[in-house]
C-alpha cells in the first residue's frame, strides 16, 4: 500500500453503516474527519505540531478495525493513540475510553524519548481524541475575546481597530477571519507561505502582504474606512513584530497563536521550514535552545508594546511566557502579559459557557443548517449565541464534516442536544450530531499559565476537576471520554468527551445525564472558588437557565477560612460552623 494511499483519508458520508452501530459509526467518523482536516496526515498529525490521532499507522488501522467490530455493548481502550483493549461492558458504558500523554515527572525530553519508544503520543487538546473540527473549532473563542476587549475598551465595536498576531496553522488561522467579523482589521504573521496561501484559499484570510511595511499600510488604509480586512504576511513573528515597533506601528490588540507550547514546532530567526527539519533531526537541544531564545525575543518585543497606552497585549494560551520562563527570562518580565481567560473569558465559563460544538455526521450541509436555525429559534433572548451564529453561518467555510462551535452554557447545552436528538427521530436531520468541546472549557481543564490562571480562590494548580469531570461524564454514559495531560508540558490536565444524538430513546437518556455532568462541574468549580455569577448559575439564578444543580453543602470561598484552636480548621458553611 503506497503512503499516498495510506493518509489520504476523508470521513464517509451519508447513511451506510460500516459499524454494528451509529454510535461506532458516528466515532469512527470522528476519527476520519480529524484526518481530512489534518495539517500532516502522512504523519497523523492532525494540528498544533505535533498533535495525533494516533500512534502509528499500524494503531490507526487497528482503530479503523476495533470500531468496525465493536458490539453495542463493548468498550474500546485507547492507551495514547494505541488501541490495548476491548472490554465486555454494557450497552450504556462509552464505546471508547482513552488516556493519552500522561506522563510522570513530565518535561519536553522526556516525552520526547518516550514517543521515541512507541509509548506516547502528543495530545494536543482535539487531535487525540477525534474531536477537532478544522480552523473554525477555535474560532468563537477568538471572536470573543476579541468582543470583550471591545466592550471594555471601545464601546463595544471593533470597525477601525488593528489587530497585529501571528500563526496561521490549523488553530491561529481563525484571528484575521475572527477579527474581520467584528468589523476590524489583523494583520497575522507566519514563516510559511504555504499555509497563509492555503488559509487564505479556504476563506479565512483576504490577502498576502509584501512586507511588514506594506502590510502596516494596507491596514491602515482599511482601518480608516472602516472596512473588515484579514492581512497575512510571511515571515518569522520575533523579527517582524520587532520590525513592526521600530517602525513606531502601533496596534490596538497583539497577542500570537504560534506553537510555543512545543518548541520543537516554533520555527526559530533566521531557518525557514526546511532547515528547522534539518535541526530538528540532527540536534534537538540546539534547536530547542534556538526556539526558546527566538520566544524570548517574540514575548520581548510583546512586553514592550504592553507599555504603550491604547495598546491591550496578551497571551492566547501557547504558554511562550512559561516557555520562555523556563529559558530563563526572569518570572516577571516572563509574565508580564495577561493570559486571555483570566483577562476576558473567565466569566462565561462561570456560566457554563464554552467551545461547544456539533458535527453534522451525514456530511450535509442542511443538517447544519437546520441547527443554526435550531439555535436561534430555542434561545432567542441570549444574544451573545444568536449574535454569534448570525456571522458565522454568513462567514465560516464548511471544512470536512459540516460542524459549528457555540458558547451555549449550563442547562442550553442539554436542551439543545435534546431537541435536535428528537429533530433526528422525527427525520429532520438526516443523521447523528455527535456535540463535543474543546477542551478549553469551563470545567475540563487546569493550566496554571493558561485556563486556570488566577483563580479567584488561588486553586490555579488543582487537577482533581478535570479528573471529576471525567468521572462524571464516564457515569453519566457519554459516548466516548478521554483524559490528557499536556499542552505546557507536565502542567495541565484536561478531558475529551464525545456525546451522540441519533434519534433514539437511549441517546435522550444519555444526553440528557452527561449534557448536564459536563458543564455543570466547570460551574460548580467557579461557584465553589468564590464566582457569584457562577454561584447563581448552579442555584438556577442565572441568565441563561433555570436548571439547577443540587448541592448538600455550600462550602464558603477559601478566603472566609478560619482556623480553630490548637490547629484544629473551622470551615463555615452556609449559615452553619462546623469544627473538622
Amino acid at each position: 500500500m503506497t503512503a499516498e494511499i495510506l493518509y489520504k483519508v476523508e470521513a464517509q458520508r451519508g447513511s451506510t453503516l460500516r459499524c454494528k452501530g451509529w454510535k461506532q459509526e458516528t466515532i469512527l467518523r470522528m476519527l476520519e474527519n480529524n484526518m481530512e482536516n489534518a495539517e500532516a496526515p502522512e504523519y497523523l498529525v492532525i494540528y498544533g505540531g505535533i498533535g495525533k490521532c494516533a500512534r502509528n499507522w499500524e494503531s490507526y488501522h487497528a482503530i479503523v478495525k476495533s470500531l468496525k467490530e465493536l458490539e453495542n455493548d463493548e468498550t474500546l481502550v485507547v492507551q495514547s493513540g494505541m488501541p490495548v483493549a476491548i472490554f465486555k461492558t454494557h450497552k450504556y458504558a462509552p464505546a471508547v475510553v482513552m488516556a493519552t500523554t500522561n506522563i510522570m515527572k513530565a518535561d519536553w525530553p522526556t516525552f520526547y524519548d518516550l514517543q521515541e519508544k512507541n509509548l506516547t503520543i502528543f495530545a494536543q487538546y482535539t487531535a487525540a481524541p477525534w474531536e477537532y473540527i478544522g480552523t473554525q473549532g477555535v474560532i468563537q473563542g477568538t471572536f470573543e475575546t476579541l468582543g470583550a476587549i471591545a466592550d471594555r475598551y471601545y464601546g463595544g465595536d471593533m470597525k477601525g481597530k488593528i489587530l497585529l498576531s501571528a500563526g496561521m496553522g490549523g488553530m491561529g488561522a481563525n484571528q484575521p477571519r475572527a477579527m474581520s467579523m467584528h468589523g476590524g482589521v489583523a494583520i497575522i504573521v507566519d514563516i510559511q507561505e504555504d499555509i497563509i496561501d492555503k488559509r487564505i484559499k479556504i476563506g479565512f484570510a483576504d490577502v498576502k502582504a509584501e512586507s511588514m511595511a506594506a502590510a502596516i499600510e494596507m491596514a491602515k488604509e482599511a482601518a480608516a474606512a472602516e472596512k473588515p480586512l484579514g492581512i497575512c504576511v510571511v515571515g518569522n513573528a520575533a523579527d517582524l513584530f520587532q520590525e513592526a515597533y521600530d517602525l513606531g506601528f502601533v496596534p490596538d490588540v497583539i497577542t500570537e497563536m504560534c506553537p510555543c507550547h512545543d518548541p520543537l514546532s516554533y520555527i526559530p530567526q533566521n531557518m525557514d521550514a526546511r532547515q528547522a527539519d534539518e535541526l530538528r533531526g540532527s540536534d534537538r537541544d540546539a534547536y530547542m535552545e534556538k526556539a526558546r531564545a527566538s520566544m524570548v525575543a517574540q514575548l520581548t518585543t510583546m512586553n514592550a508594546y504592553s507599555k504603550i497606552e491604547g495598546c491591550h497585549v496578551f497571551e492566547y494560551g501557547t504558554s511562550i511566557r512559561k516557555e520562555c520562563r523556563d529559558a530563563g527570562m526572569p518570572e516577571q518580565e516572563a509574565m508580564t502579559i495577561p493570559g486571555f481567560v483570566a483577562e476576558y473569558i473567565r466569566p462565561l465559563f462561570c456560566e457554563g459557557r464554552g467551545p461547544f460544538r456539533w458535527t453534522c455526521i451525514s456530511g450535509d450541509a442542511n443538517d447544519l443548517a437546520v441547527l443554526d436555525d435550531l439555535v436561534l429559534e430555542m434561545f432567542p433572548e441570549d444574544k451573545l449565541t444568536c449574535k454569534w451564529i448570525t456571522l458565522a453561518r454568513k462567514h465560516l467555510p464548511i471544512e470536512a464534516l459540516p460542524a459549528r462551535v457555540c458558547y451555549l452554557g449550563f442547562g442550553e447545552r442539554k436542551a439543545f442536544a435534546l431537541a435536535v436528538n428528537k429533530l433526528i427521530q422525527d427525520g429532520k436531520v438526516k443523521g447523528p450530531v455527535a456535540f463535543s468541546r474543546d477542551n478549553l472549557d469551563s470545567g475540563s481543564i487546569v493550566n496554571p499559565t493558561f485556563e486556570s490562571e488566577k483563580m479567584k480562590d488561588g486553586g490555579d494548580l488543582i487537577s482533581d476537576w478535570p479528573m471529576l469531570n471525567a468521572l462524571l461524564n464516564c457515569a453519566a454514559m457519554c459516548d466516548l471520554i478521554a483524559i490528557q495531560a499536556n499542552y505546557s508540558m507536565g502542567e495541565a490536565v484536561h478531558t475529551g468527551v464525545t456525546m451522540i444524538a441519533d434519534g433514539t430513546e437511549e441517546a435522550g437518556f444519555r444526553l440528557e445525564a452527561c449534557m448536564a455532568t459536563d458543564s455543570g462541574i466547570g460551574v460548580v468549580r467557579h461557584a465553589q472558588a468564590g464566582y457569584e455569577s457562577a454561584r447563581a448559575t448552579a442555584e438556577g439564578r442565572g441568565s441563561l437557565t433555570k436548571d439547577a444543580i443540587k448541592i448538600p453543602l455550600w462550602w464558603e470561598p477559601a478566603d472566609k477560612v478560619t482556623f480553630g484552636p490548637e490547629g484544629g480548621h473551622q470551615l463555615r458553611i452556609s449559615s452553619h460552623t462546623k469544627d473538622i
